[in-house]
């Protein structure tokens, strides 16, 4: 049996921000650093060739995504960007915002031809408003609220998904322990979620935050909605290892298990 291709995964994650000039500074996210080296322990553990990326400028981001343009990716990319945020882009570290069209942008099949065919999978931990429910927000990775961007997001590339810690206009939660919505991927890729198809997993993260997560102490009841986004023509199954099998592999391995009775 021929070894699978090796999927990549980007994890970015700033936590301490502040313009270049120092006029603007936002609250460091305590707990999101953290967290982003768990996440990039499991994915190296589901065979994933990982790249952590600590507190970069919007620029620096913007290049990264260019960089990931030329490498082998396997059958996966997976990108998970975790920062202050406002709707339809992440915040560098140098508070200036990266374009979420601009990373589509740049792994578009014109500009990105070896990655057409490539599943693209993203997950974002980051504000996209300031809008709250049903309370103050404990701790938000918000920038402002950019009204009528709805249509920009929605430019993915083909083949690719894109999973919202909130939902369009909303804030995000971090606390020192972590995020919710990336505590809870972290829960399903430790987990047995982890060999579902990347729908029925976003549904099930749905799930987990909106139902098993709130705030607490003065801001109790506060409550948090990702969003999936996809495009994607079939089901995929990019955290299982039986999913690493080339066609010819998995039609074997089928055809290997008893039949029913």
């Amino acid at each position: 049996m021929s070894q699978p291709r090796q999927s990549r995964a980007l994890v970015i994650v700033n936590t301490d921000f502040c313009s270049s000039d120092g006029d603007v500074r936002l609250r460091p996210r305590r707990g999101a650093r953290r967290e982003a080296e768990k996440l990039s322990q499991v994915l190296a553990q589901l065979s994933y060739r990982v790249k952590l990326m600590h507190s970069r400028t919007a620029k620096e981001m913007e290049d990264l995504y260019q960089q990931e343009c030329g490498y082998e990716h396997g059958d996966y990319s997976v990108s998970i960007i975790s920062s202050h945020g406002e709707e339809g882009a992440v915040l560098g570290c140098d508070c200036r915002p990266l374009r979420l069209a601009r990373v589509f942008q740049i792994l578009s099949p014109q500009n990105c031809p070896a990655l057409t065919e490539t599943p693209k999978v993203f997950f974002i931990q980051a504000c996209r408003g300031t809008a709250l429910d049903q309370g103050v927000l404990l701790e938000a990775d918000s920038g402002q609220l950019e009204p009528d961007s709805f249509s920009e997001y929605l430019r993915i590339p083909p083949n690719t998904a894109v999973m919202f810690a909130c939902s369009p206009g909303y804030g995000a939660f971090l606390n020192p322990a972590g995020s919710m919505f990336l505590q809870a991927l972290l829960a399903a890729l430790a987990g047995e979620e982890r060999s579902l198809a990347l729908s029925r997993m976003a549904t099930h993260l749905n799930a987990a935050v909106a139902l098993g997560c709130q705030a607490r102490g003065a801001y109790e009841g506060c409550k948090q909605m990702p969003c999936f986004v996809t495009n994607l023509l079939q089901d995929v199954f990019p955290f299982s290892a039986a999913d690493q099998l080339d066609p010819q592999e998995r039609m074997e391995e089928e055809q290997q298990k008893p039949m029913a009775s």
